[in-house]
């Protein structure tokens, strides 16, 4: 699974890892991550993310 990275700040979201500390399970796709869920550093939004190579 692909890792996203937060324009604004940089933040990699990590499938493998997810964001548990706001209810996302390890294992859990970027594409699968609820609409409303945000960067846990910054708050912006999914359409500020960006596939990391």
């Amino acid at each position: 699974m692909k890792k996203y990275e937060c324009g604004p700040c940089g933040y990699v979201y990590d499938p493998a890892v997810g964001d548990p500390d706001n209810g996302v399970a390890p294992g859990t796709a970027f594409e699968d991550l609820p609409a409303d869920w945000v960067c846990p550093i910054c708050g912006a939004g999914k359409d500020e993310f960006k596939p990391v190579d």
